[in-house]
C-alpha cells in the first residue's frame, strides 16, 4: 500500500504525483476545458470514484470530450443503466479467490495484492471487487507465499491488483526475494498500468527490487491507444528491458477508443517502437457499468482481418476473451489471411 506521509516517511516523486491526481470530476472537466458534467455522470463518479494522474490527463486533447484517453477514465451517465449480461463479477473470480490468491489456470497463481491503482479505468473488470477483504499486510503476505511454496505445480506467480507496482518498494523487494527462494517458481509476471499513467514509478529502487527475482521476469503493460505512449513511457520501458524484463502488452477493444483499424495499427507500431510486444487484444469483460464500451465479436474479427493485411505478423496481438469458469482464455479464430 502507499505509505502515509509523515516526519519519518520519505515521500517519493511518484507518490507526490499520485497524490495530486484528479479525483474530482468537475476539476478534470475544467482543466480540460470541457462543459461541466451532468448530475447522472456525477453519480457514476460516486459509485466508482474518478482517479486519473495528471501525466495521463496531460496526454489528452483539451476541449475534446471524445478524446480516446479521456473516454477510458471519464464517468458517464451510461454507467447507471443496467444491461442484461453485465454483472459485478464477470469472471467469477470470487469463486477462485482465497485471501487474494486466485487459482484459476493450471501452473499459475494470480495474487491480487492491492486495490490501489494510478487510474480508474471505467471498463475495469474489477471495479466492483471487494478489495478491502484482500488488503495487503504481513500476515497475508506470509499466507500467500506459504501457499505458493506448498504447491509444486505453481511455476508462475502473477502480481495483479489494482496495480501491484503501487505497492511499496520494501514489500516488493521482500516478495521477489522470497519467491526466488521457492524452487518451483520459475517465472514472475506483473500486470501494470503505471508505464503510461505514472511512469515516474519506474525508479532505480523499484528496478532493484524486481531484479531480486532469480527467474524470468515478464511485465505486462495495459495500453489501449498509441497516444498513451509518451517519451517518459519509452524511457521507463528501456529501464525495465535493461533489467532483463520481457515486456508484453494486453489491450482491451473499446468502442470509440480503439475500434478502428488505423488506430489498432498505430498502437501495434507504437508498442514495437517502445520495445513492447503486442500480446492480447481482449474483448470486453462484461462488468456492470461498462456496456457502452462493448465491441461485438463479428466487428472484432473484421478489425483483426484488416489489421492482418496491414502490419507484419509479429506485430499482431491475439484476439481473446475470458469466460466465467473457463480454465484458459478463448482465442478468436485466426484471420482469413496471414501476414508475412
Amino acid at each position: 500500500m502507499i505509505p502515509k506521509s509523515g516526519p519519518s516517511v520519505q515521500v517519493e516523486p511518484w507518490q507526490q504525483a499520485l497524490s495530486s491526481a484528479f479525483r474530482n470530476l468537475g476539476s478534470l472537466h475544467a482543466w480540460l476545458g470541457l462543459e461541466a458534467p451532468d448530475a447522472t455522470a456525477g453519480r457514476s463518479a460516486e459509485d466508482f470514484p474518478l482517479l486519473v494522474t495528471r501525466h495521463f490527463a496531460g496526454l489528452m486533447e483539451r476541449g475534446n470530450p471524445n478524446d480516446p484517453l479521456l473516454r477510458q477514465v471519464l464517468p458517464l451517465a451510461a454507467e447507471q443503466t443496467p444491461v442484461s449480461g453485465f454483472d459485478t463479477d464477470p469472471l467469477n473470480e470470487r469463486d477462485f479467490s482465497d485471501q487474494g490468491l486466485v487459482r484459476k489456470y493450471a501452473g499459475r497463481a494470480l495474487w491480487i495484492m492491492t486495490g490501489g491503482c494510478p487510474v480508474h479505468c471505467r471498463y475495469c473488470f474489477r471495479r466492483h471487487f471487494p478489495y478491502a477483504e484482500h488488503a495487503l499486510g504481513p500476515r497475508r503476505i506470509d499466507s500467500a507465499l506459504e501457499r505458493v511454496a506448498a504447491d509444486p505445480s505453481i511455476s508462475e506467480v502473477i502480481l495483479s491488483g489494482g496495480d501491484p507496482l503501487i505497492v511499496a518498494d520494501e514489500h516488493l523487494k521482500s516478495i521477489c526475494a522470497r519467491l526466488s527462494a521457492i524452487p518451483h517458481v520459475r517465472r514472475l509476471r506483473i500486470h501494470t498500468r503505471v508505464l503510461t499513467t505514472l511512469p515516474q514509478r519506474i525508479t532505480p529502487t523499484l528496478i532493484e527490487a524486481l531484479a531480486g527475482f532469480r527467474g524470468a521476469l515478464v511485465v505486462v503493460t495495459h495500453i489501449n491507444h498509441a497516444q498513451e505512449i509518451a517519451p517518459e513511457t519509452r524511457a521507463a520501458c528501456a529501464e525495465l528491458r535493461a533489467a532483463g524484463a520481457q515486456l508484453l502488452n494486453q489491450s482491451v477493444l473499446l468502442a470509440r477508443v480503439n475500434n478502428a483499424t488505423p488506430v489498432l495499427k498505430a498502437l501495434s507500431e507504437a508498442l514495437i517502437d517502445a520495445g513492447i510486444q503486442p500480446y492480447y487484444l481482449h474483448l470486453l469483460d462484461r462488468v456492470a457499468g461498462a456496456a457502452h464500451f462493448e465491441v461485438d465479436e463479428p466487428e472484432a474479427q473484421k478489425l483483426m482481418a484488416e489489421l492482418t493485411d496491414q502490419i507484419s505478423g509479429y506485430m499482431l496481438p491475439t484476439l481473446v476473451r475470458e469466460e466465467p469458469g473457463a480454465r484458459a482464455k478463448t482465442r478468436g479464430p485466426p484471420p482469413p489471411t496471414s501476414a508475412p
